[in-house]
């Protein structure tokens, strides 16, 4: 499978490898519902003006996923990023999950615990990590361990797990301080746009909003 969306690979690094999903719901969720709206703003689509974002070419970007939020976002008033993420968020998990299946990188599978409860997993076809999902996590250590610049689509992806706070999860084996030293430095860095960067920062505050505002009433409830 070729030419992976942010989509694609946050789910496949959210999920083990049996098939479960480790970062949890609706942390994943708004994560997806994240990386759509990193992609739009990384094809120059949609930019942050007064706050809140707006679409700035109409252009179908040939991906049916985007292309249905970029028309969204261009027929309905505009929203503040954190809006956007929870409306988009909705059966998003399900979709991406349902393309990775038919394209082979994962299965679907069905069972109970305990004979009773039912329960449905994704793990890939051979049971080992697929490697989409390798070239990923590669493509991302390397950069957190490297010193020089860092292609968009992999700082975009950084920006997107440590949002989320699946970064955690992901970097364990690095040094805590270098990895928080170099997220903090290609955060910074000249890999987008102006535009997209404002785009992209905004996103990401809001993706830390409204994950932190979940975990509060998980467990306030």
């Amino acid at each position: 499978m070729d030419g992976l969306l942010l989509t694609d690979e946050l789910v496949l690094l959210a999920y083990d490898d049996d098939g479960t999903n480790r970062l949890g719901r609706p942390h994943l969720d708004y994560g997806l519902a994240g990386a759509v709206l990193l992609e739009l703003a990384l094809a120059g689509r949609v930019e942050v003006t007064d706050k809140h974002l707006v679409v700035t070419d109409p252009t179908p970007t040939g991906v049916p996923l985007l292309d249905e939020a970029l028309t969204m976002m261009g027929t309905e008033r505009p929203r503040k990023p954190k809006n956007w993420i929870g409306k988009l968020s909705k059966g998003l998990l399900e979709r991406v999950l349902a393309g990775l299946v038919d394209a082979g990188v994962l299965r679907r599978e069905s069972d109970r615990v305990l004979l009773v409860f039912p329960r449905t997993r994704y793990p890939s076809p051979t049971g080992a990590q697929p490697a989409v999902e390798t070239a990923a996590r590669e493509r991302m250590a390397a950069a957190l361990t490297g010193d020089g610049p860092v292609d968009a689509r992999t700082a975009a992806l950084l920006t997107l797990t440590r949002a989320v706070g699946l970064d955690r999860k992901l970097f364990r084996d690095l040094p805590k301080d270098r990895v928080k030293a170099r997220m903090d430095e290609i955060a910074a860095g000249d890999w987008a746009s102006a535009a997209a960067k404002k785009a992209i920062d905004e996103m990401q505050a809001a993706l830390m909003v409204t994950t932190t505002a979940a975990i509060v009433t998980t467990t306030v409830s």
